[in-house]
């Protein structure tokens, strides 16, 4: 992916990583789309920067994202870039019987959405010069948080899909991962301020200090969620998983 001179668009753009990256992204010398459900969180994500707008989505609704698809290239006919960050967490007990609204509403953002909105935008990317898609997974993908099992869950299917996309669109679309370690962020209450996460400003950084490697990695990666995503093929997965799991539950409680 060339670092400047692209078209992109940003789910998610409204608020913490997807404004984050979008703003920097802008700040290169790209065209930026940032997308969501909230109005007023997008106006403020691209406020004084003149080469940014918003367009509202609803990422759970397939005739949305299809509307959404068409209104975009029409109004953006440039686009090349296609950054799948829209998401949603919520803590489950899986121990018991529960209501599975919130794991249902989980897979249709998480897993439904990008896959949509993937498939409505890809052949418009592969016209493109510079076409690539930018999936958001998570460090989560490689070692479960177990009170977050279908988010979890969601972002090693995002991360299988990628892998897919890679090899069947190789030559025609640039698909790139990037895995965020737990960041400083309103993705969990009170999340943006839990010690032991990644402070957003310094995620973002590092993120576009590799984005503009060339050529991009196949997975940017910050040096805190290597150990993740490195965990099983350094053969320490039983225990990565009992550390991240207990120092997950230390940061909830505040210890």
């Amino acid at each position: 992916m060339n670092p400047t001179g692209n078209t992109i668009l940003i789910t998610g753009g409204g608020s913490g990583i997807g404004a984050a990256l979008a703003q920097r992204l802008h700040d290169a010398g790209n065209a930026v789309i940032v997308a969501g459900r909230r109005q007023e969180a997008l106006d403020e994500a691209i406020a004084g920067r003149e080469n940014m707008s918003a367009i509202t989505l609803d990422i759970d609704d397939p005739a949305a994202i299809e509307d959404f698809a068409k209104r975009v290239v029409a109004e953006h006919p440039a686009l090349n870039v296609l950054v799948n960050n829209a998401g949603i967490m919520k803590l489950e007990d899986a121990a018991t019987r529960r209501d599975l609204t919130d794991a249902e509403a989980t897979i249709v953002t998480n897993l439904l959405g990008p896959i949509r909105l993937t498939n409505a935008l890809v052949d418009h990317l592969a016209a493109q010069s510079g076409g690539t898609i930018v999936n958001l997974t998570s460090g989560l993908a490689y070692v479960p948080l177990t009170a977050a099992p279908t988010y979890s869950a969601t972002k090693a299917a995002i991360h299988s899909y990628t892998v897919s996309l890679r090899r069947v669109l190789d030559g025609k679309v640039e698909v790139v991962e990037i895995a965020p370690p737990g960041v400083q962020t309103g993705l969990t209450p009170g999340q943006e301020t839990r010690p032991g996460y990644m402070p957003l400003e310094a995620f973002a950084d590092e993120v576009m200090a590799l984005w503009t490697q060339q050529p991009t990695p196949n997975e940017i990666l910050v040096e805190r969620v290597r150990p993740l995503r490195n965990a099983e093929a350094d053969h320490r997965f039983p225990e990565a998983v009992v550390q991240l799991n207990e120092m997950a539950e230390r940061a909830r409680r505040g210890g």
